[in-house]
């Protein structure tokens, strides 16, 4: 796949997940946030008002460091694709 195929691929997979309407598991939105973040080179800090959550998405951001935008951008595809395969 090219750059531009995973990019289109990307777009396509955040366009979904941002049309669900149902509510999705908290494991999921943290590994979600985590890899978009990565994907899309975005470093601003967690902004909830709550700080436990604020420490989770950090946890989750430190989870993927060593990973490249593009990887995280095949990974944040598979997982919405796998999401989508295989929930109830």
């Amino acid at each position: 796949m090219t750059s531009e195929e995973l990019d289109i691929e990307f777009k396509k997979s955040v366009a979904r997940i941002n049309a669900h309407t149902e509510p999705f598991p908290a494991d999921f939105l943290l590994r979600l946030y985590a890899y978009y973040k990565k994907a899309t080179n975005n470093y601003e800090r967690p902004s909830s008002s709550k700080p436990i959550i604020n420490a989770f998405k950090t946890n989750a951001l430190f989870q993927v460091q060593d990973v490249t935008e593009d990887e995280a951008k095949r990974i944040y595809i598979d997982l919405v694709d796998n999401y989508f395969l295989y929930r109830k």
